[in-house]
């Protein structure tokens, strides 16, 4: 005679249920660290806008010029590429350099224009991409990485090309101007500094798109380029170029808040666009150099 069958396990449905919720929850929380991953790794594009075809040099605007590589790894390859335009031997400012920092946007073959402007005015100029940019080393840029070859850079003026810091001046254009208040502030010893169009805030860029909403991109996102501590920071003196309008058609905006926090020496000068905007610009940078201290 048969023994009789154990009767089959039965799953309740609220377990069911639990396991089923816990599947779903355990899901969508991958989904959302996987966008977490992917925001924090694809952010840099929404600040920055890297290109590496440096499509003019000065050559095209008859400047004389070396090209240069500095930083080099431990296998002597060049971290940071750049160029050396020397001033005139008889220039008037010659005895000072300016460390020009571009901006967020392409690469050092758009700066040509300005880097001529600086020549004109009759100082060295040194002008480099940072990695990420142009012939540089790649790399995603960041706050972080951008600093650390804006020192490189004055180490090579320092070390390599022996120039003295206190006739060293930083020249930072958009985003490149809040990377050179946060320099300055880091080092008393420079002659000054030379502000074009900073930006108020430039992180919004991030921390705006879409996107940001969804994960934590506050705490994913390092990069802040702080202007008001850094201005609040600065003990050299500073020049201010800020674009705007006619002022017969808008007046003056209100200054920036970080330039209120400078308590160091200061001078701004507001830029409208027309055709003697860049003589606007040699003029003032001019007047400025004549105040420096020797």
């Amino acid at each position: 005679m048969r023994a009789p069958q154990a009767p089959l396990p039965t799953v309740s449905a609220r377990w069911l249920l639990k396991a089923a919720s816990l599947a779903i929850l355990a899901a969508a929380l991958c989904a959302w660290l996987t966008l977490c991953l992917l925001f924090w790794q694809g952010s840099w594009q929404l600040l920055y806008h890297p290109t590496a075809a440096v499509t003019r040099t000065p050559a095209s605007v008859g400047l004389a010029f070396d090209p240069i590589g500095f930083a080099t790894t431990e296998a002597g390859e060049p971290r940071l590429r750049g160029w050396w335009i020397p001033a005139g031997s008889d220039a008037h400012y010659n005895r000072y350099t300016v460390l020009y920092l571009h901006g967020q946007d392409g690469n050092l073959g758009d700066t040509v224009d300005a880097l001529a402007a600086l020549h004109a005015v009759g100082v060295n100029v040194l002008a480099f991409d940072y990695r990420g940019y142009g012939q540089s080393q790649f790399a995603h840029p960041s706050e972080a990485r951008w600093r650390e070859d804006a020192e490189w850079a004055l180490q090579y003026l320092t070390a390599t090309r022996h120039i003295a810091p206190g006739t060293i001046i930083l020249d930072g254009k958009d985003l490149g101007a809040n990377l050179a208040l946060e320099i300055a502030a880091a080092h008393p010893e420079l002659a000054g500094m030379v502000l074009e169009s900073p930006l108020a805030s430039p992180v919004d860029a991030i921390f705006r798109d879409p996107r940001a909403r969804l994960v934590p991109a506050h705490l994913l996102v390092r990069d802040r380029f702080d202007a008001d501590s850094a201005a609040a920071a600065l003990h050299i003196s500073s020049l201010w170029f800020l674009e705007t309008l006619a002022p017969e058609q808008a007046g003056l905006p209100e200054k920036p808040d970080a330039f209120q926090k400078v308590t160091a020496p200061k001078m701004l000068v507001w830029l409208t666009p027309s055709p003697d905007a860049t003589m606007d610009f040699e003029n003032s940078l001019s007047r400025w150099l004549d105040d420096l201290r020797p």
